[in-house]
């Protein structure tokens, strides 16, 4: 049996901070495979920069050479109105009904769950398992014991919560600025990601 993580964002782009999350992740919770996987252009809670294309792209020259991890479009060949993390958990546990699925996320996306923001947070909460990063000022043990949603699921196995030890902010926000006022954000990205995106001129006109 294998422990699998899913880790979607939007990866717009991706940056090390992306690679270093998942790789610590898979490190401490020993991980077998960690699935990227990228949100689609088509989701209605989210607008995305550049195409769904150049985003993929981007991420599997990002991971090339590391066993661990693979890109997964799922999502992105989904009709928008049906895009729900609920339902695309479901799918990769039936991909594979032999092994251990987690899903990927960060402190402050546990707690807009535990406030039921998301579609059918009862059931996701209920019938998955979940690493959860730390962010700054969030209580994760306490977001969990303030909502009901999180408490009742609570049986030790449902949340495996993780501080990295070492805030590293840097995010996809900043990048996009940074290409957009002509900064200069090539170490915060793989080499081959800078150099693709300069290619191809993205992000130059948001």
């Amino acid at each position: 049996m294998a422990k699998i993580g899913i880790y979607g964002s939007s990866f717009d782009p991706i940056t090390i901070v992306h690679l270093w999350t998942a790789s610590t992740i898979a490190h401490r919770c020993k991980l077998d495979k960690v699935i990227f996987l990228p949100c689609s252009s088509k989701r209605q809670d989210k607008q995305m920069n550049i195409s769904d294309e150049h985003r993929l792209n981007m991420l599997q020259m990002a991971i090339a050479g590391n066993e661990k991890f693979v890109v997964d479009d799922y999502e992105m060949h989904q009709l928008g109105w049906e895009i729900a993390t609920y339902k695309t958990l479901k799918h990769f546990k039936e991909r594979y009904p032999d092994d251990d699925i987690y899903f990927i996320m960060g402190a402050d996306l546990l707690v807009d769950i535990g406030e039921g923001k998301w579609q059918k947070a009862d059931e996701l909460i209920r019938e998955n398992k979940f690493i959860v990063m730390a962010r700054d000022g969030i209580n994760m043990l306490s977001a969990i014991s303030k909502s009901p949603i999180l408490r009742n699921a609570d049986d030790g196995q449902t949340f495996h919560l993780i501080d990295k030890g070492l805030a590293m902010e840097i995010s996809s926000r900043y990048i996009r600025d940074e290409f957009m006022r002509g900064g200069e954000p090539r170490y915060l990205m793989p080499d081959c990601c800078y150099d693709y995106i300069k290619e191809h001129q993205l992000y130059q006109n948001l």
